[in-house]
């Protein structure tokens, strides 16, 4: 009768080649089968399946397609329906035997459906639990505390419609006849602690840069009887965050060098990166619902651009594979933007151009540039112009990263100002100069608001339009995208620039959650400079807005 359980189905499909899992999620499956043989234990199933005939029949869905359809359990969310719910152990204390996990960690890749299949769990709780417990759908933003609780209420609306059995308020979802309560927290709820909580999800923990959300619900189950904290999540990019320290453990406890049997690692991820680029059957190993829940064509499509683009394959491998990034990591290859090409500045007289400028403190180095265009021709000719500050010469370290200033000065591509910092208004100067000489004529000049007071009133006094362009994620992100793409197509020319090149070998790529990137420093090393790469993406983004004007 064990044998049909849903854990030896799920092991045995595995093991017969039918469903594909990687090596750490085998190796606690072989495990907990072991344990059923331990006296320490009971496995009873009782209560977990009438947990899943209850989601397989009244938890109607809310998305498309598979809206107001119940739910149709996959193996691997059966079996791991069971096993949070039937391994028991006696409790000497309160004279019982009771849930032995009391601490989950379900690690899977996103659009597999956890948020689903965790707000049923709740909604299960909500109908025919033990009456009287308080549940709280947590995350670090409220947003992401939404998610759950939101799909928590919509299949509570759709087998009551009416309200007649239970209630939803703006703090808690009721059932007014054996009251038990689901309530939401995020890092922005007041009063996180003297709560007095049955059942935590932590959704999406791998956002919190600290443990002060988990520790609050954790420390508010501590008197109950049978309390349950499960953390739901993919991968993330916060580095030492809450999600690191949490798997760190996990995996001490797989592989037996911490012993807590109250402690649930089920995670769904890669053995190796390799294995995504060759064989797509390993997908399975991280995306345990694809093809079911989630599509393949969406998948594929995702790992494609991941070709492509550093930023997206970030992201695709943090959070379509659940493998670690560094959320700063060298952006190009050095074939990406080590290319030769050149052109002659006096083929452009008498053009319209688009500018940008990355405006250090006057300290430092600061980049200016120019972007050319020829009809019919795809190709960014990009003319560029450094300034630094005579002292920092004589002091800088920049050369252990391959700085060279003098030899750069002497190529005209520097100029090398007297001093200690350099004036703003000679960048300007510099664009008026493009005009005077050559007739180059300055369409709008991006810029960043930081130390931009004096070059601006000389902007003006020439006449220049200029646009701000906020250093931020949302505004940097995808000209940065648009600049990888265009260096590997070899569709701009720099005019084999060193300090070009030397500055975008040095640029990181920073990307968030959501894709995101950021140009950064990699390691915050100052002597790493990074402001040609920078302007280069500034200049894109004016180019993005002022294309259609600047070159008809």
């Amino acid at each position: 009768m064990m044998d049909d359980c849903f854990l030896f189905q799920y092991r045995r499909a595995i093991k017969s080649g039918e469903i594909i899992v990687g090596m750490e999620l085998i190796k606690e499956l072989d495990k907990l089968i072991h344990d059923i043989d331990n006296d320490r234990y009971i496995y009873d199933t009782k209560e977990a399946h009438i947990r899943i005939k209850f989601m397989e029949n009244l938890c109607l869905q809310s998305k498309k397609p598979f809206y107001m359809k119940p739910m149709e359990l996959l193996l691997w969310e059966k079996a791991f329906i069971e096993v949070m719910y039937s391994f028991k152990v006696y409790d000497e204390e309160l004279g019982k035997w009771v849930r032995r996990f009391r601490d989950v960690l379900l690690l899977i890749a996103r659009k597999n459906g956890k948020t689903t299949l965790l707000a049923a769990d709740a909604h299960t709780d909500l109908r025919i639990g033990d009456g009287g417990m308080d549940i709280v759908c947590c995350s670090n933003d409220d947003k992401q505390a939404s998610l759950i609780w939101n799909e928590i209420d919509g299949m509570r609306k759709r087998i009551d419609p009416k309200s007649k059995w239970t209630h939803k308020n703006m703090s808690e979802i009721k059932n007014v006849k054996n009251d038990t309560k689901i309530f939401k927290m995020s890092s922005k709820t007041q009063n996180k602690d003297g709560r007095n909580i049955d059942k935590t999800y932590n959704d999406e923990s791998h956002d919190a840069k600290d443990d002060e959300i988990a520790m609050a619900c954790w420390q508010s189950m501590s008197v109950k009887d049978d309390p349950l904290f499960i953390n739901l999540t993919t991968e993330g990019f916060v580095n030492d965050g809450y999600l690191d320290n949490k798997l760190i453990y996990a995996r001490q406890v797989l592989n037996d060098e911490i012993e807590d049997d109250t402690f649930l690692p089920w995670l769904y991820t890669q053995d190796s990166e390799i294995e995504i680029w060759q064989d797509e059957r390993s997908w399975y190993k991280s995306n345990p619902s694809l093809g079911a829940i989630k599509k393949w064509s969406y998948l594929r499509g995702n790992v494609n651009k991941a070709k492509y683009q550093k930023s997206t394959r970030m992201h695709v491998l943090c959070k379509d594979f659940n493998m670690k990034q560094n959320n700063a990591q060298a952006w190009l290859m050095e074939e990406d933007y080590k290319y030769s090409a050149t052109f002659d500045i006096n083929d452009f007289r008498n053009s319209l151009c688009i500018g940008a400028v990355d405006l250090a403190e006057t300290t430092d180095l600061t980049c200016a540039k120019i972007m050319l265009m020829r009809p019919s021709d795809k190709t960014k000719y990009v003319y560029t112009m450094y300034f630094i500050p005579e002292s920092k010469l004589e002091h800088a370290n920049d050369t252990e990263s391959g700085a060279k200033y003098v030899e750069w000065a002497r190529k005209g591509i520097l100029q090398i100002h007297e001093g200690n910092d350099v004036d703003l208004t000679k960048v300007a100067d510099w664009f008026y100069s493009l005009y005077k000489e050559y007739g180059i004529r300055l369409y709008a000049c991006g810029y960043d608001q930081r130390f931009s007071k004096e070059f601006l009133k000389r902007m003006d006094d020439y006449g220049f339009t200029c646009e701000m362009i906020n250093q931020n994620r949302y505004v940097m992100s995808s000209p940065m995208k648009l600049v990888e793409a265009d260096l590997k197509d070899k569709l701009i020319n720099q005019n084999n620039n060193d300090m070009d090149m030397w500055c975008l070998g040095n640029c990181a790529i920073k990307v968030d959650d959501l894709g995101f990137c950021m140009p950064i420093k990699p390691d915050n090393r100052p002597s790493k400079r990074i402001d040609g790469a920078v302007t280069l993406i500034i200049l894109y983004a004016t180019y993005k807005r002022f294309r259609n004007e600047a070159f008809k």
